[in-house]
Parts: C-alpha cells; structure tokens; sequence
C-alpha cells in the first residue's frame, strides 16, 4: 500500500457510534454521570497526554484496540462514584477500577458491532506521557468526552476483519 493510500483510511462510522452510546450509558448507569461527546479527531502516535489508560483488544471480525485515558483527577471522580467511595490511585483496586470501566464500554459497544467479535481483558497503564501501541494499519479516532469529573477520551482504533 502506498503512503498516499494509507492516509486515506479512515474508522467506519458504523463501528463508532457504539461507543459513543456506551459511553454514555456506562457512566450514567455506574456513576450517575452524563456525558458530552465533542467533535471527534484523528490521532497521530505519539505519547498520552493523560495520566490513566485501560486497554481492551478486539478480535474475531472486528480487529483492533480501544483506550480510555484519564488525567489522573477525572479518573479519581469517576472511581470514587463508580467504587461508591474513593479510592487510592496508588492501590491496586483504583487500576481494576479503570479496567472495568473499560470493560463495561467495550463490553456495551460489542454487540452493537455486527458479527464476531471477541474483546480481551482489560490492561491499564498509570503514569503521565505513557504510550499505547496501536496496529500500525488501523487509524485512531479520538471520542473527546466530558462530566461533571471532568474531561477524558476515548481512542477508537478497530476495524472489521
């Protein structure tokens, strides 16, 4: 494929509205929370500018890697109202935390999906300007989204198989 080709792909909208509907229903169910979704964007690599990511692959017919990434303040509102009381960042218990609101975004977005798909247990990387490999053939959209915990992203990087 030539350079020029590999700038023209882009993530198919069918496979970006689940998440847009997953967030929302996630944080409202478990954290009494709404949230805005702005403008979506394209993401370059290069390094987080946030402080928390939870990772879920996917595989099956739809291929690729969604991440959640939180400055460390939003993360800590959104776990306590989760968790039901706050939570250490420092503790193993505030990392689970994070996985499982990945988890139960991917895990709501996946039968909206169409198909197969399979998603894998969540990892979650803490620490300010981590980087998160993605497939270097699959672009990233970027879901920027807003609660009254404050801001965070959502980065889409999946297609169908």
């Amino acid at each position: 494929m030539s350079v020029h080709q590999e700038k023209k792909k882009e993530i198919e909208p069918a496979l970006i509205v689940p998440f847009v509907q997953s967030v929302r229903k996630v944080l409202a169910t478990m954290a009494q929370m709404e949230t805005t979704i702005g403008r979506p964007y394209g993401k370059q690599k290069g390094p987080s500018e946030h402080d928390c990511s939870g990772i879920i692959g996917f595989s099956g017919k739809v291929i690729g890697t969604v991440v959640v990434s939180f400055p460390l303040a939003t993360a800590s509102k959104l776990v306590a109202a989760f968790a039901g009381d706050e939570v250490d960042p420092q503790s193993s218990d505030f990392a689970d935390a994070i996985g499982e609101l990945t988890n139960m975004i991917a895990g709501a977005a996946k039968p909206q999906l169409g198909g197969d798909a399979n998603i894998t247990v969540p990892s979650v990387i803490m620490g300010r300007g981590h980087t998160v490999s993605r497939p270097s053939d699959i672009p990233c959209l970027v879901l920027p989204c807003s609660t009254v915990a404050g801001e965070f992203i959502v980065e889409i990087a999946i297609r169908t198989a």
